[in-house]
């Protein structure tokens, strides 16, 4: 039996916030951290010294011994460079120190991370620069706890080398321009408006020594040859279904160290696919919870490898079963908690809200390209397009209601919308609910639920800051060009229904409510003329269009160079990425399934000759060695052509070797991935070189 957790009581415990802040520092330092906070004002130097004292000092009593500007750079992934608290002082003694200078401003060089040519390697020079907003944590690894301090990071001449600085600049970008449209409703009292995310994350559990003997797994992340077990996810019963005992023992522990970081960790449950689930966590400011997500796939690994498990984030690790996505519902609040996507009981009288909706249409409508390459990775490529996972076409869902009163609004028909309804279920003992103003589409890119939108494109092991940084931009510019003309109204009720009604008609087109997996939604969307970016490859040129660079620099979120920096490490990833898919693929088909294949086949070959020396039938044998060896020679000539594509892939650069990558070396391992996969179905489980998708879905 487990021991009863107090959850208030270590919710939170390893967090530098609220409680800690209040708690340790003098009152008049904690007001002016706290309106630092709150308004974006320069922290005073007397004021950091004062907190990186109280913070030293908690970290000290919880037994750090180091602490590190933690930071996200173009990677994708989390970075970090520890330094002890230890100060040499005269005879050979030390103090633990940490400085507010320390505390604001870190120099970890960190000038290997790519930079898209913003910083050549011989210039180191880099800084990090903390993110008061987002709370210090402590992260516990073995017996090492170490002071982490979310950061920024940007070069030495300024631009962003991170995730994090262009999401920032977004936040205040957006909070600009919906404080415009506050203020022509006539509210004066809010003095920001939030973007906030909840960000779902999928994920699979595999078995650790299992999992360690697949190359593919530990090289890439995920399976790149591998059959279909007799089961997969058809039946419909692990989706939801009850948890396996050493998943919710996991799962237990995961929960206890996120809640430790004070990571409102909510929901949990089995997804579709075999050994696939979910978590999600309750709503946090953008940054936040891009900081918290970045911390939940840290701590899934890490709290897995003590359950024996291993946690893959990959977008596909098997083929022909639900993928892994992270939906990112987003929403805009004003610092009062009023939600300004909230349509409320008459959505079509609901005028912020309708003004809201049609920002977002025109930006949606306007900007797919950019969101499309916001959630774009080489994992993403494999999942888009079935079992849950949108299509690579960006359309909005709206539901029956608010798409009847943005078509009312259209036909400036003032006809009522009907109300949303009671239902009953039919059942005497069961209550009448309240039915939703919109169901879910789980094809739709990015559907409307409640009072939120739910981008569900964004990939499974990607940063959400990118997914973020795009919407929050391109609604900002939406919005600004909507007060640009509503502050000059002479009529404010007149100008504003024109533009309502305007914006809804020009961009009508990204209402999309229907299956957005069939061929007949592939042609309508071309008719729409509705762009389907099928690939990473096609979808990165999108960020540095002229359209794009005079976006993000209006509203200072990137620089033309920022971008450019960005589409080329973007190609560079994907290249990579494939490199390294296609030099396991030959590594394991070169020295294991081939070689397995010819043990097999010998064997087989002396079966036949001791049955035939006997004068006994061997015709079942050799069609079996002749349907193997037919296999074994297509998959031989793949191999060969593989290593040619791929070595004249490796030769190029930039986006040209991306390409390369894309149109020649994926369709070769393609080709050398379908004799393999046949083979693994004929060739006897006992010298087959690897477990099967069976092994792997199965034995958790």
């Amino acid at each position: 039996m487990s021991e009863n957790l107090n959850i208030p009581g270590i919710y939170g415990c390893a967090v530098f916030g609220e409680k800690e802040m209040r708690d340790r520092l003098p009152r008049a330092i904690y007001k002016s951290l706290k309106k630092s906070m709150a308004t974006g004002e320069e922290l005073d130097p007397v004021v950091a010294d004062a907190t990186a004292l109280a913070m030293k000092e908690w970290a000290i009593d919880q037994g750090a011994t180091h602490y590190t500007h933690w930071f996200q750079p173009l990677t994708g992934t989390t970075a970090e460079k520890h330094d002890s608290f230890i100060s040499p002082q005269e005879g050979g003694t030390v103090i633990m120190e940490l400085r507010g200078k320390e505390l604001i401003k870190g120099e970890p060089d960190a000038s290997s991370f790519p930079s898209g040519g913003i910083r050549a390697t011989f210039e180191a020079r880099g800084y990090t620069v903390w993110d008061i907003t987002s709370p210090a944590f402590l992260y516990e690894s073995g017996t090492t706890k170490t002071l982490c301090i979310p950061t920024a990071f940007c070069s030495y001449t300024g631009e962003a080398l991170d995730k994090k600085t262009p999401l920032l600049r977004s936040m205040e970008a957006i909070s600009r321009q919906a404080l415009r449209i506050c203020r022509l409703f006539g509210d004066t009292q809010t003095q920001k408006v939030i973007p906030s995310v909840g960000p779902e994350q999928e994920y699979f559990i595999v078995d650790r020594e299992t999992y360690l003997r697949r190359k593919d797994l530990i090289f890439t992340g995920r399976t790149l040859f591998g059959a279909m077990p007799p089961k997969g996810q058809e039946m419909e019963d692990h989706y939801f279904g009850a948890i396996k005992e050493r998943v919710s023992s996991y799962m237990r522990d995961l929960d206890v160290e996120l809640w430790k970081l004070g990571i409102p960790a909510k929901t949990e449950h089995n997804e579709a696919a075999p050994a696939q689930h979910e978590l999600a966590p309750i709503y946090a400011t953008a940054n936040v919870a891009t900081d918290e997500n970045m911390l939940i796939m840290n701590v899934m690994k890490k709290v897995a490898l003590r359950h024996g498990l291993v946690c893959l984030l990959h977008e596909k690790p098997f083929a022909g079963v639900n993928g892994s996505g992270k939906h990112n519902n987003w929403s805009l609040t004003t610092d009062d908690g009023k939600n300004l996507l909230d349509p409320g009981k008459e959505p079509q009288h609901n005028r912020m809200f309708l003004l809201m909706l049609a920002a977002i249409m025109r930006a949606v409508d306007e900007h797919a390209g950019l969101l499309r390459v916001s959630a774009a990775n080489p994992g993403n490529d494999h999942r888009l397009g079935a079992n849950e996972a949108p299509p690579a076409i960006i359309s909005m869902f709206l539901g029956e209601q608010l798409t009847t009163v943005v078509e009312h609004i259209i036909a400036d028909n003032d006809e009522a919308v009907p109300a949303v309804s009671r239902m009953k279920v039919g059942v005497a003992t069961l209550p009448a609910i309240r039915r939703d103003a919109t169901d879910r589409n789980r094809t739709s890119p990015f559907a409307f639920t409640g009072n939120k939108f739910e981008f569900r494109m964004v990939p499974s092991s990607g940063c959400i800051a990118d997914a973020n940084t795009v919407l929050n931009t391109i609604v900002a510019d939406a919005l600004a060009s909507f007060a640009d003309e509503l502050e000059g109204a002479q009529d404010f009720d007149a100008a504003l229904h024109a533009l309502i009604r305007r914006e809804m008609k020009a961009h009508q087109r990204i209402i999309f409510n229907g299956n957005g997996y069939t061929d007949e939604w592939v042609a309508e969307a071309a008719r729409r003329g509705l762009p389907n970016i099928v690939s990473m490859v096609d979808a990165i040129p999108h960020l540095i269009t002229r359209d794009a660079v005079e976006l993000f620099e209006r509203h200072g979120v990137y620089t033309e160079k920022e971008l450019v920096a960005r589409a080329d490490v973007s190609f560079e990833l994907y290249a990579k990425t494939i490199n390294i898919e296609a030099l396991t693929m030959i590594d394991m088909a070169g020295k294991d399934i081939i070689p397995a294949v010819v043990r097999y086949t010998t064997e087989v070959a002396a079966s036949i000759a001791a049955v035939e020396a006997v004068g006994m039938d061997a015709s079942v044998q050799r069609d079996l060695l002749s349907r193997v060896s037919v296999l074994l020679r297509q998959a031989s000539a793949a191999l060969a052509d593989l290593r040619v594509c791929q070595s004249a892939a490796a030769r190029m650069t930039g986006e040209e070797q991306a390409r390369a990558y894309y149109e020649r070396v994926c369709p070769a391992m393609q080709v050398l991935r379908a004799p393999v996969d046949h083979l693994e179905m004929i060739v006897g489980s006992s010298y087959w070189p690897m477990p099967t998708y069976g092994d792997l879905l199965f034995n958790v």
